[in-house]
């Protein structure tokens, strides 16, 4: 007997623009085993407006009311990072798997919070780390743990997003703002380091430098500027449990350059590459070898490009989780884990030294 569609939710549903619209929606369509059921945001006109764009059965002016509605199996909250806390934790008390993008909380303890609460819950749930949790990426780590190359050596990414540059939109403003978690260290920053420690494993330590070279952002259309209290520049040096050696630097303001990611090992080299203006984490990633390989397993989501591809991808295998009882896509530990890191990077940054992670 054919299962019927999980039936999936979107807190913070915009019909003209936004990441609902862009990635999650797209993917959900590719999957015959998603289907999209309902749509919230900051209204109820929005919502309804979203919903007919959307094609959802219903629309919710307030997405703590959405997530209680029975009919709903999976709550995706693409709200802008402050506001996931209250959204997350309402989703988890009323028994729902949860996919949350990343950023999950504004800082640790936010994100240590709402993990706990998800093993309390005993749901399944997603952080959108979509570029770790990539076919391209996760093949790329399988040839590393293989011994492709044999023992890696050293590291070097380069990871450019045109965020956080001279100029932006007026809706992007609360990005240049530290205190709401949502900056190029945690953003583009959080996105890459979690793709590094899939692949060459987790940090023992760092230095860094945090830097700000554009102190006011200006808001496109206008003369008003917005001071930038989160840096627009991230190098980190790290060293790796297994002996590997890192470089890597964030880079806001620029799209023109493709991600750069490529490890060197005691056989050959293994290279992960995309573009995408946003962050590599939108692009079709690809994966090389300077050794023969094998080739990158079938999408998920055949067909996509850009923003959906990888985003389909974890749909998909959050789908095969709920239904298998496995475990496999990023979770809230893998969350808790990244926003400690991020901690460690800003402390090595602040006072100017090594430090060693621990835990």
């Amino acid at each position: 007997m054919t299962e019927q569609p999980l039936k999936v939710a979107f807190a913070g549903a915009n019909a003209r623009r936004g990441w609902a619209k862009d990635a999650h929606l797209p993917a959900i369509g590719a999957l015959q085993g998603l289907t999209l059921h309902a749509v919230s945001a900051r209204d109820q006109d929005l919502a309804d407006e979203a919903a007919g764009a959307f094609g959802a059965a219903k629309a919710y002016g307030d997405s703590l009311e959405m997530v209680r509605d029975p009919e709903i199996d999976i709550v995706a909250i693409t709200v802008k990072v402050p506001e996931h806390r209250a959204i997350v934790l309402a989703a988890l008390a009323a028994g729902k798997h949860v996919y949350c993008e990343w950023p999950l909380g504004r800082d640790f303890a936010e994100t240590e919070e709402m993990a706990a609460a998800a093993k309390a819950a005993g749901v399944h749930v997603a952080i959108g780390l979509q570029g770790e949790n990539s076919d391209a990426v996760r093949h790329a780590a399988q040839l590393v743990r293989d011994g492709a190359i044999g023992r890696p050596l050293s590291l070097r990414v380069i990871s450019p997003t045109a965020g956080w540059g001279a100029e932006s939109p007026p809706f992007y403003a609360y990005l240049q703002d530290k205190r709401n978690g949502a900056t190029l260290s945690t953003i583009a920053g959080g996105h890459t380091l979690s793709v590094i420690e899939a692949v060459v494993g987790a940090y023992s330590d760092v230095s860094a430098l945090n830097s700000i070279l554009v102190e006011r952002m200006r808001l496109t259309g206008s003369d008003k500027t917005v001071a930038r209290t989160s840096p627009d520049h991230v190098v980190v040096i790290g060293r790796h449990e297994g002996g590997c050696v890192s470089s890597l630097e964030v880079v806001g303001g620029i799209s023109d350059p493709a991600f750069l990611f490529e490890v060197r090992g005691e056989k050959g080299s293994i290279a992960i590459e995309g573009h995408f203006a946003g962050g590599f984490q939108g692009s079709n990633l690809t994966v090389s070898a300077t050794v023969p390989i094998p080739a990158l397993p079938d999408a998920a989501a055949s067909g996509l490009d850009g923003p959906p591809h990888n985003v389909a991808q974890l749909y998909g295998r959050l789908e095969a989780d709920i239904r298998g009882g496995t475990r496999t896509v990023p979770d809230f530990d893998r969350a808790v884990r990244l926003a400690k890191l991020l901690d460690v990077i800003d402390l090595a940054s602040e006072e100017g030294r090594r430090v060693t992670i621990s835990g």
